[in-house]
């Protein structure tokens, strides 16, 4: 399987991110469900705390990921659901380091919303990996 970004500029290379990633020779494909920051029991952790909050969701998503004998390297596509995209932004240079080192070659979307599953829950991620 191959990987190529494309990146017809590169503002969002600075936040380890893609305008648009290219798989060829893929044989499977995972599409995630929205991972966030809850326990075992659905109940959330970190009330208030975004960046907790992301990088909770972002262990999720990577179990989801190794539960189908994949990798972050695998990743190819993340959405992202924030309540508050201001303050994501504000964020954003704790953020990105979380999953920038992990291999993953991603293109993505912040969706704001106005709310997700339960009220104490900031942020979702949802991806597509490919193997």
């Amino acid at each position: 399987m191959e990987i190529k970004t494309h990146n017809p500029t590169e503002w969002l290379t600075h936040f380890g991110l893609n305008h648009a990633v290219e798989v060829r020779g893929g044989e499977r494909t995972l599409y995630l469900s929205g991972q966030t920051s809850s326990d075992a029991e659905g109940e959330p952790l970190h009330a208030g705390d975004l960046v907790a909050q992301f990088k909770t969701a972002w262990g999720e998503l990577v179990k989801a990921l190794e539960a189908a004998d994949m990798t972050p390297a695998n990743l190819v596509r993340m959405n992202i659901y924030v309540l508050d995209v201001p303050a994501f932004m504000e964020a954003a240079e704790e953020i990105m380091p979380v999953y920038a080192g992990s291999g993953a070659q991603l293109s993505a979307t912040l969706v704001g919303v106005k709310e997700l599953y339960q009220p104490d829950i900031m942020i979702e991620l949802e991806g597509t990996a490919v193997a």
